[in-house]
Formats: structure tokens, C-alpha cells, sequence
């Protein structure tokens, strides 16, 4: 599947949608992969519907995956797409608003039922007029009908040839960009070859079908190809935020020594880290899928004073159930990562859609003076380094560190570098294994963790637990000159992090009018926002935050010299609040946004020549 007189482009976005049974995160996922072992850069966004199964043909049951490939690298998943594949109206509907001008629009003709486009909410009969598609690339083909026709000998039932459609969509978008189907088939084989080979040679002929309805129709008037990306030389995968941080974890196990223990209750969207260190037996993990939340983190800490490096997963609602017990940690001075992929709240709120809205519950919500680290990754390939450095971070100061991801980089995939664990720094726990005299518990090496001493170990006995302990015996205390001053260190231990921490640099000129700086998942969109920007010759820059407790020392300084300096964050102001508490002397503008969905390029544009 090649055609060398196919146009080249610089970059293209595709916008899969359709019920949440019609496998778009699949037909996307292929898609993308295939780029990537291209060698494009590559960035998804997989948009999910909250409804476990909201009614088939209805716009709130509508699945959706974007992915955004190029010759360079890309950072982010792009604003509108050139080519949307709807498998109803439902998906048409839903996705008009993120049509480029110019777009290429496959609608799936044997779903334009009266039912159908009722259902999805139309007023009228004709969803292309009613939409003002006239004068966009408009392909209706009987998809559902070719793909019966394509199985009609295959023996399997009508239902089963069914679910096959979204691989002549497949197959459609294959030829459209000139894209192989190696991949795909060979995915397909392993997926469904033992259960049931009939169902992967029927996914693979539908493609074929699919591809070749494309070749021989004239509605598409070329197919275009994107030239691999000059990416810096190594192996790569594609790669998921969840999975990269799973394997951060696994990685910190391995320079740690340590059995890599992981206690959590499944929650949306972090399940899939769970499920992910499930499977690595090989390398000694060691999984409990609890109860509830409470018991997920109380199993990790009972798991990290018996001398595992142990971790516990949720999501916002999760982490305000596991804040007791996470206090708990901080007083016992266990050493614990716990991730929040945050998502949209409260409470239940918006479980498949993006937020950072658990910024100040990381930074304040436990009880008492309570400091834990706190550090945010910012893409689904970063996961894995700072999931690391969380690791490091707390076996190495014997403390909790919370690891922010979100909904947008945990789901959403990118190339990957697969790196060389030479290249990552060992990992030394402040481990005890035997003493001279009376063991002290609480006696602090130059980073003021105490000694980690696994029980069992004679000679090296002592108390553990939420009472306040003696400053250096370990015994129970109730005094008030020792409480003073325990709190008071375990403050200093966080702040002692910063001594480590890398220093942040601005993107752009120090004394830009305009700073924009974020924090988290934000970064592709606001580097490439803020790039486009100073190619027109503005005068702006972007400083990003990955470590947010403590903050690294040379902030301040970054923060002299400009105009404006605008926080932009996908929350009504958590971190611009957070600075202007820090910072005093500093005027934070705000830029927010809580739509479940992450930021587009035009509108930050927008609010950046605002202050241009």
C-alpha cells in the first residue's frame, strides 16, 4: 500500500468518532501507531463518553479519538481536524464545531435513518444542510453494507460482521494518507488468533476493503503522505501517559532494589497503571486491587514499612478519601507515591474529561501541617521520568510525594524514546541495617530523612504510627517543644527537595512582555501556542512547572522583567493562586478554562494578543 505520487503535507489531524461500541479508540489507536512506527511525531487525544453505555445513536454515547501526526515533532493533539470520520449522525453532530474549513468529512450513508437522525437531535431531515456542510468534502459510503458485502462468505453472524465496520474506516483513512496496513493486520492476529482467528481474517479483509473503495472511487479527489519526523536517533514507541508511568515505576524499582509494591482501587481515568503493573510479575510487582481507596493506600504504607517501594493510584475522588492515611504517612515518614490522574469534579463530576483541579488538595487537603512533595508531569512520554523522580524523590527523603497526571496525557499517546537505564541515577534509600548502641529512630541525614529500618531486624526495633513521636527515640510524645519542632522539620525535609531540583528555563526572551506560564499537561499546547507567537516576531515567552512543592529556588528571578505574567490552567486559578501567595510582589493574571477538554490553540492566541 504505497503511491509515490501521493501530495505531501506537513502535518494532518483526524478526528475518529462514533458510538462507544463502534471501536473508534481502536481504529484511532491503529491509526496512530502505524504513524509512529513511520517515524512521524505523533500526539491523541481519546475523548471518551461518561456514560458506561448511554443510548446507541445519541450524542451523549458519542466515542471520539484525534490524533495529530507530523514531520516534526508534535506536542499536541491539535485545535480542529482535516478529515472527521463519523459513524452516525450522533458523531456528526457532536464534532461539527472541530471541522477546519477545508475538511474532509466520511459520514458512514447507511446510518442516515430517520431514527438515527432524530436521535442525534437534528431538526431536520438533511443533517448536511442543516449543519452548513455544503461546501466542505462530504463522502457518504454504505460503509455498514460494504462491510456485509466484503463478509457475506465468512460464516459469521450479522452482528459480529457488524462490528467490523470501523475497520473499512480503517482502511478508508489508510489509503487517504498512505499509510500501510502491516501493523494493523499484525495487531489483529495477536489480539483475536487464538480466540477466534476468523475475527481477526475478517478485520483484516474489511480493511482491505476499505482501502480499496478509497483506491477506485473518485470522491477523493488525492491521498496525501507525511514524511517521518527528524527525531532524535534511539527506539522508540508509541506510548499512553498511564503505561510511562507504570514503567517509571517499575525503572525506580530496579534502581532501587526494592520490590515495587502497588496497593490502589480502580478509578477512571487510572485504572490502566494498575492493570499495567498487574502484568509485570516478571519484574517482581507486587499488585492488590483493594476494597476501596482507603485500603489502597493503607495496604501501601503497611507495604513500604516492611521495606517495599510501594505506590497507590487514583483519581481526585480518591485522593480526598486518602488523605487521612496519607497524613498518616507523612508523620510515620514512610516513603509513598501517589498518583492523581486528575479528571473533571467534584465528586463524581466529569470522570472521562480532562482538569487540574486537585492542585490545592495535593498542596493543603490533610489535616494538621501536613507538607508533602508534589510534582506534575506534562505529556504521556514524561509520565515515565517523573514518575521516576516522584520515586527517587520519596525513597531518598523518606517522604509521600504526590505525581500529578491528568485525563489528556494519561489516555492521550506520544512517540517515545525508550531510554537507557544508564542514563538514570541511582536511587539510595537511607536503609538501616544494623546500629551501633540504642537505635534513634528519628536521627536525620543531611536530607533530614530518617533511617528506614525494616522490621525483623534485631537491635533495630521502634514505634511507628499518627501519634507524634520523640525527635529522635521514637517514643509516643506529647510535648509541645518536640511537636514544634517535628513539625517544623518535616517542613524543612520537603523544602531540602528543592537543593535537587532542576532549574526551570524560560522559552523565549527574560524579558518578555507577555510570560505565560503553566504547569502539568498544559505544555504542549501553550509551547506551541506561545511559539507561533514569536515567529511573528511578539514579544512573549513560556515558563512550565513540573515540581510545584517545593518550587525550585531561581523562580523568583525568572519572574522579573515582564508585563504581564499570565497563568494559564485548566481550573478557575489553583496555581496563580498558589504564586501569588508565594510571591507577593508579583501581579498574576489568570487565563482558566474547566470544559473538560484541554486547551485549543486558537483561543490561547486569542487571550495572548489580548495582552500583546
Amino acid at each position: 500500500m504505497d503511491n509515490v505520487n501521493a501530495m505531501q503535507l506537513q502535518d494532518v489531524v483526524i478526528r475518529f468518532s462514533g458510538d462507544s461500541g463502534d471501536g473508534m479508540q481502536l481504529t484511532g489507536t491503529l491509526f496512530s501507531d502505524t504513524s509512529a512506527l513511520l517515524g512521524n511525531g505523533i500526539s491523541t487525544f481519546p475523548d471518551y463518553p461518561a456514560e458506561i453505555r448511554a443510548p446507541q445513536g445519541t450524542v451523549a454515547g458519542v466515542s471520539g479519538f484525534q490524533v495529530h501526526i507530523g514531520s516534526s515533532r508534535v506536542d499536541n493533539p491539535g485545535d480542529y481536524c482535516d478529515v472527521l470520520v463519523a459513524m452516525n449522525p450522533a458523531a456528526l453532530i457532536a464534532n461539527r464545531k472541530w471541522l477546519k474549513p477545508s475538511a474532509t468529512v466520511i459520514l458512514d450513508g447507511d446510518t442516515l435513518t430517520e431514527d438515527n437522525i432524530v436521535k442525534a437531535g437534528f431538526k431536520t431531515m438533511d443533517p448536511i444542510a442543516e449543519l452548513n456542510l455544503q461546501d466542505y468534502n462530504v463522502v457518504i459510503p454504505a460503509i455498514t453494507t460494504m462491510t456485509k458485502e466484503a463478509l457475506k462468505d465468512s460464516g459469521m453472524d450479522n452482528k459480529a460482521i457488524v462490528k467490523c465496520k470501523n475497520m473499512f474506516a480503517l482502511g478508508i483513512v489508510f489509503w487517504m494518507y498512505n499509510r500501510p496496513d502491516d501493523y494493523a493486520k499484525s495487531y489483529l492476529d495477536s489480539k483475536f488468533a487464538k480466540k477466534n482467528p476468523l475475527v481477526a481474517e475478517a478485520n483484516k479483509k474489511v480493511i482491505e476493503a476499505g482501502y480499496n473503495y478509497a483506491a477506485n472511487t473518485h470522491q477523493f479527489a488525492n491521498n496525501y503522505t507525511v514524511a517521518p519526523a527528524d527525531l532524535e536517533k534511539g527506539v522508540y514507541r508509541s506510548i499512553n501517559g498511564n503505561t510511562a508511568t507504570a514503567w517509571g515505576f517499575c525503572a525506580a524499582s530496579e534502581k532501587s532494589g526494592l520490590p515495587l509494591f502497588c496497593g490502589s482501587y480502580p478509578i477512571t481515568p487510572a485504572t490502566v497503571i494498575l492493570e499495567e503493573l498487574a502484568k509485570r510479575r516478571d519484574l517482581g510487582v507486587k499488585t492488590v486491587q483493594a476494597e476501596d481507596e482507603i485500603a489502597g493506600i493503607c495496604t501501601s504504607i503497611g507495604a513500604a514499612y516492611a521495606g517495599n517501594f510501594a505506590v497507590t493510584t487514583t483519581s481526585g475522588p480518591g485522593l480526598s478519601l486518602k488523605s487521612e492515611a496519607l497524613g498518616l504517612a507523612v508523620m510515620a515518614e514512610l516513603p509513598l507515591v501517589v498518583v492523581d490522574v486528575q479528571r473533571g469534579g467534584p465528586s463524581t463530576g466529569l470522570p472521562t474529561k480532562t482538569e487540574q483541579s486537585d492542585l490545592m488538595q495535593a498542596l493543603y487537603g490533610r489535616n494538621g501541617e501536613c507538607p508533602a512533595v508534589v510534582i506534575a508531569a506534562s505529556s504521556p512520554s514524561d509520565c515515565f521520568h517523573y514518575a521516576f523522580m516522584a520515586s527517587k524523590i520519596a525513597m531518598e527523603h523518606m517522604t509521600p510525594v504526590i505525581l500529578l497526571t491528568d485525563g489528556f496525557i494519561a489516555n492521550g499517546s506520544e512517540p517515545w524514546r525508550i531510554p537507557s537505564m544508564a542514563d538514570y541515577p541511582a536511587i539510595c534509600p537511607p536503609i538501616v541495617e544494623k546500629c551501633e548502641g540504642d537505635f534513634m529512630p528519628y536521627a536525620r541525614n543531611e536530607k533530614l530523612a530518617r533511617g528506614w529500618a525494616f522490621p525483623g531486624k534485631e537491635g533495630l526495633e521502634h514505634r511507628i504510627g499518627g501519634l507524634e513521636k520523640d525527635c529522635l527515640k521514637g517514643t509516643i510524645s506529647y510535648d509541645p517543644a518536640n511537636h514544634q519542632e517535628m513539625t517544623r522539620t518535616r517542613a524543612a525535609k520537603v523544602a531540602r527537595v528543592a537543593d535537587e531540583l532542576p532549574t526551570p528555563e524560560i522559552m523565549g526572551a527574560a524579558d518578555a512582555d507577555v510570560l505565560v506560564i503553566g504547569w502539568g499537561g498544559t505544555k504542549g499546547h501553550l509551547e506551541a501556542a506561545v511559539a507561533d507567537l514569536q515567529e511573528q516576531g511578539k514579544s512573549i515567552a513560556h515558563l512550565h512547572f513540573n515540581y510545584l512543592n517545593p518550587l525550585p529556588h531561581n523562580v523568583e528571578e525568572l519572574l522579573k522583567g515582564h508585563k504581564h505574567i499570565l497563568v494559564c490552567e485548566l481550573n478557575e486559578g489553583q496555581f496563580a493562586s498558589y504564586l501569588r501567595q508565594t510571591f507577593q510582589s508579583f501581579t498574576f493574571e489568570q487565563y482558566n478554562k474547566t470544559e473538560g477538554q484541554p486547551f485549543t490553540l486558537v483561543e490561547l492566541k486569542e487571550k495572548f494578543y489580548s495582552l500583546l
